[in-house]
């Protein structure tokens, strides 16, 4: 990408008028018929896809937005096939009802006496890891804009929760109590996922956009949750 840019001012200094000193030949624009090349100066930085075919493997490193907002890390493999994998925490607002959904499962009733009832007051999201990783699928859309590209996978979740409920101990008809205790949730499913990814830049980026779609397999068989972000990585 760098050769075409030294040579252009080699080649602009060659049209230059040339003078040979003792009056014997003198060379002028006007002696040669030139084709002049104007070009812009835009232009003249020259701009490529960072993926060229005769180039893999690529490596990526960049940072998702999202959900998770997370460190992604990307092995180009070949111009179709590559490795992700990202490492970060969840968005946990959007959980916030799922949490407190899911506070049944830590409050067993045999570990309660005679009259006592609990019940669901606040919580507080401590940590809220997730790992991903995934194999994807890439097919380049030089037709609707050069360095596009559009990719689906499928992959591994594994999500790692610590909270903190507030609650309520209703102990007989006049006394209430407000307790807390610690959960963690360790739980994992399998992922799939939709993109897109640009690459058309003066610097060695891409910037990507993906939709994923998770099934939990653990400890809440059947749910599914919509996640998705947009990042850029580094190429090199």
């Amino acid at each position: 990408m760098l050769l075409p840019a030294l040579l252009l001012p080699l080649l602009l200094l060659a049209q230059k008028p040339r003078v040979h000193h003792g009056g014997r030949t003198v060379h002028t624009r006007s002696n040669h018929n030139y084709n002049v090349i104007r070009i812009n100066r835009a232009k003249a930085r020259i701009v490529c896809p960072v993926f060229e075919d005769s180039g893999y493997p690529y490596h990526g490193l960049g940072i998702k937005l999202g959900d998770p907002f997370a460190f992604t890390y990307k092995f180009y493999a070949s111009k179709h096939f590559s490795f992700g994998v990202d490492f970060g925490q969840s968005a946990s607002g959007l959980y916030s009802r799922y949490y407190r959904e899911v506070f049944n499962e830590y409050t067993e009733p045999d570990t309660l006496g005679p009259g006592q009832s609990v019940g669901y007051l606040t919580h507080t999201v401590k940590t809220d890891w997730v790992a991903e990783a995934r194999m994807l699928y890439h097919m380049k859309v030089e037709k609707i804009s050069p360095g596009l590209q559009v990719y689906v996978g499928l992959g591994w979740e594994v999500r790692s929760l610590s909270l903190q409920y507030n609650y309520f101990l209703n102990d007989g008809p006049l006394e209430n109590k407000i307790e807390t205790f610690d959960a963690s949730r360790f739980t994992y499913g399998i992922q799939g996922t939709i993109g897109i990814e640009y690459s058309y830049f003066r610097l060695p980026v891409s910037a990507f956009m993906e939709l994923d779609v998770y099934n939990d397999l653990l400890k809440d068989p059947g749910y599914r949750k919509v996640q998705g972000g947009v990042g850029i990585r580094y190429i090199f």
